[in-house]
Parts: structure tokens; sequence; C-alpha cells
């Protein structure tokens, strides 16, 4: 049963400019993020607004974690799925959710996400 939604978008430059500073490159990607970000920049964009729509499907936006607590990485065939972590992870389990199902898409100038939750 779906338990939340969550939609996000975001302008790619204002991501991209974000990311040259490293403390906010640290503040809201995993390690394992940043490799990914290393390979493919525009995933800088996309993987900030899955990390704002899981917050919103949780509904709490980022009142009770961080968004390094959200980890979103990508399958062999590139697939994107959420990891939680510490409080986020908490968070979920304490209102049930069992899973999260994203959809990640970017242009040029924006990046969107959607995300249901399930009980």
């Amino acid at each position: 049963m779906i338990a939340g939604t969550g939609v996000d978008i975001v302008e790619t430059e204002r991501i991209f400019k974000a990311i040259q500073n490293g403390s906010f490159l640290n503040k809201y990607y995993t390690e394992a993020e940043q490799k990914l970000i290393e390979e493919r920049k525009s995933r800088a964009a996309s993987n900030f607004a899955g990390k704002e729509a899981v917050a919103k499907a949780l509904g709490t936006g980022f009142t009770k974690f961080m968004p390094s607590d959200i980890e979103i990485l990508r399958t062999k065939t590139g697939a994107p799925y959420v990891l939680l972590h510490n409080k986020a992870m908490e968070t979920a389990k304490s209102l049930g959710i069992n899973y999260i199902h994203i959809s990640l898409s970017d242009t040029k100038s924006t990046a969107i996400a959607y995300v249901i939750t399930e009980y």
C-alpha cells in the first residue's frame, strides 16, 4: 500500500555551481554518490532532486535527518535506487515504510525526481 509520494525539480546549473563547494558536496552526498557524480555530473542534480523527493514522501522534509542520510545509487543497468542511513532509516522504520520507488530524469536545464513509499 502507498504510504507517501514526493516530487522535486531543480535547475541543474544551480546544483552544478553548488557542488564546486566541497562542504556542500560532503553535506548532501555520500562518498559513493560523489563517485557517481565524478563519472557523470548530471547525477548531482538528479540525486539532489531525489533526496528532496524522498524527504517529501516520508512526510518530514529534512527536519529529522540530513540529506546525506539518503543515498541514491544506480544498478548495473542504470536504474536508480534508494538506501537510507542513520536517522532517515530510523524515520522510515518508525513510519512502517518497507520500500521506496524512485524515478529520475534530467535535461540540460532541469532534473526531476518522483518517489513513492510503500508500507
